[in-house]
């Protein structure tokens, strides 16, 4: 898996994996963010409005959480797999 960095910008309605990005000083506004539970690195990041999909170990760990009582439990939990097609 490729890393890709993003310094000093902003994204608005974009698709990113988490895993597979590096974000310095970005803002992203309305964002669709997967994450399936791998390494990823931020630093100086904000993301306002966005939308997480959680995949993999990440969408277990989040249904634990729930199941615990540390997170509220949705009504169904859809399980995502892939990532529409990335804009990056």
């Amino acid at each position: 898996m490729s890393i890709k960095k993003y310094q000093n910008q902003s994204f608005t309605n974009e698709t990113f994996q988490l895993e597979e990005c590096w974000f310095v000083n970005c803002v992203l506004k309305n964002c669709t963010i997967f994450f399936a539970g791998g390494s990823y690195e931020m630093e100086q990041t904000s993301f306002e409005n966005c939308q997480y999909k959680f995949q993999n170990e990440a969408q277990r760990t989040c249904q634990l959480l729930g199941q615990i009582g540390v997170l509220p439990i949705p009504q169904t939990i859809p399980q995502t797999t892939q990532p529409p097609n990335q804009v990056n």
